[in-house]
């Protein structure tokens, strides 16, 4: 075993660019263990034969020759799933209650109650709220476990419908029918894997079709929405809010709009974190796997490489 030394990032699925030790010490290795894997890593390591990721999502590791190769791949799905969820919760309540209003009030030494008990404040409980999630996996699963705990509707979207209607979930209904769910919901979450079915997935026109007043929460990938189009919803107040802890790139630029708008909450792609617990749960998944591998048995979260998760 080689355990790299060098710096590297486990920001998103890890970094583009890899160190010089990592490409030297995997070029006899069977085994690889890291954030992603970056290209020239794997094309140096000419004797892999399994990939796992500490990351949930892959996006970066799927080039053509990791997709073409017969080795396999399986990533960290599920590890996450917690801390993001309580992020989602956090994310809701912030502008359910109001709390975007309250903080830019403290930050003008202000104390007033009219936004929050106007006849037509926006403010209200979880209960009774409709919240649309897409990706009914391991991460919209818990988020719909918790929001449903509080007495919200929680409704799914999911690639594979048949296979049934996880705890939370009121439902759950295939993508094709996105387009008939969104002007109901309350709240939509986005937590599905980064495809090429799901690029791009909120477009301008479903934006239009999001019901007014409605708050979007993403935790999958920026490459999910078009950006622009959810800003001109912000500015023209046809989203109540979205909390957003991904974007199309990251970091996120100085000059980015989002930045400016109060009925954006931002986060730095920092929703999974959670000190002390998240390395015992991968480092199970791991070892668990190892044990499988050395037995030749079926590995967990094993990625299907051409459907991208």
């Amino acid at each position: 075993m080689h355990i790299v030394r060098d710096l590297t990032s486990s920001d998103g699925d890890g970094p583009r660019e890899p160190s010089a030790e990592s490409i030297d010490a995997v070029r006899d290795a069977e085994v690889y263990f890291g954030f992603g894997i970056p290209k020239p890593v794997f094309l140096a390591a000419r004797r892999l034969r399994w990939v796992h990721s500490a990351a949930a999502g892959v996006g970066n590791a799927l080039f053509p020759e990791m997709i073409g190769s017969d080795a396999l791949l399986t990533n960290s799905a599920g590890m996450h799933a917690v801390p993001i969820a309580e992020y989602v919760v956090a994310g809701v309540l912030h502008f359910f209650r109001g709390l975007d209003v309250a903080a830019a009030q403290q930050h003008e030494s202000r104390w007033d109650k009219s936004f929050f008990t106007s006849m037509d404040t926006p403010v209200r409980e979880v209960s009774g709220a409709r919240v649309l999630i897409v990706g009914a996996g391991g991460i919209g699963g818990q988020v719909a476990i918790r929001l449903a705990a509080l007495g919200a509707t929680c409704v799914g979207i999911r690639r594979h419908p048949e296979r049934g209607t996880p705890p939370g979930f009121t439902r759950v209904v295939g993508t094709s029918e996105v387009d008939g769910e969104l002007p109901t919901a309350d709240v939509v979450v986005l937590a599905a894997p980064l495809t090429q079915e799901s690029k791009g997935f909120l477009t301008a026109e479903r934006f239009k079709r999001v019901k007014p007043g409605a708050i979007l929460v993403n935790v999958a990938r920026g490459a999910l929405v078009d950006e622009d189009a959810m800003v001109d919803a912000l500015r023209s107040g046809h989203l109540r809010g979205a909390v957003l802890d991904v974007f199309r790139e990251e970091p996120l630029a100085s000059d980015s709009p989002l930045w400016q708008l109060r009925s954006a909450l931002i986060s730095p792609h920092i929703s999974p974190v959670s000190p002390g617990r998240f390395w015992p749960r991968a480092l199970e998944l791991f070892c668990d796997n190892w044990r499988r591998y050395d037995r030749g048995e079926p590995l967990r979260n094993l990625v299907d490489k051409q459907a991208g998760y």
